[in-house]
């Protein structure tokens, strides 16, 4: 089986085992999504969830929180985890969001990467779930699987991010990626393989004999 068919067999197998593909993070708009992903490096979503509704509260959109201080956002997400670092970047995303583009939040991968402490992975995250756009969401969950499947043979995020756009449907990218995640911390997880009960087993060259 060739990398496309297969690549067609686990999102059609993934579709079928999580039949809802949403974002495990709770936000209201485009800002909120990109504020709440920002924080959740290196912390869980379960505790970026209880933290944003204070955040948000205060500061629910990027003119609110272009005039924080950041010392007033380090107590609001203090932890998180890095929370001095996090707090900087919010109020300079906010800051330029407002400045460079008119307080609404860019469509572009290319745009959202100018913000501070933005990377591909959250720009992607943005104009997947809230444009509507093609995108892959490289994150850990997503390149073991690729990788377990055969379908990359890299860990780098950009390599895997532009592998598998060639490879995926378009408009199944973004919803597959979060499937992943979930088959990724149910399944495939990153010290266990539960094969004898995975979907993808019969595609699969890693699979456990």
């Amino acid at each position: 089986m060739d990398k496309k068919s297969k690549t067609l067999k686990a999102v059609e197998e993934l579709e079928k085992l999580y039949p809802t593909a949403i974002c495990s993070l709770n936000y209201k708009d485009a800002f909120q999504l990109l504020i709440a992903t920002r924080l959740s490096a290196q912390c869980t979503d379960a505790r970026v969830n209880i933290v944003t509704p204070a955040l948000f509260e205060k500061y629910p959109d990027a003119k609110s929180m272009a005039k924080a201080t950041v010392e007033d956002i380090e107590n609001l997400i203090k932890t998180c985890g890095l929370y001095k670092t996090k707090a900087r970047d919010l109020v300079g995303i906010a800051q330029m969001i407002v400045s460079d583009f008119d307080g609404c939040v860019p469509d572009t991968v290319e745009q959202l990467i100018r913000l501070p402490g933005v990377g591909r992975k959250t720009a992607n995250l943005v104009c997947g779930d809230i444009y509507g756009k093609p995108a892959v969401v490289t994150d850990t969950h997503f390149i073991r699987l690729c990788n377990r499947l055969g379908l990359v043979k890299t860990t780098d995020p950009l390599k895997v991010e532009k592998a598998m756009l060639k490879l995926l449907p378009p408009e199944k990218s973004n919803d597959f990626c979060h499937r992943t995640v979930l088959f990724g911390r149910d399944i495939c997880t990153a010290r266990k393989t539960y094969c004898e009960k995975c979907p993808l087993a019969e595609i699969c060259p890693s699979k456990s004999k």
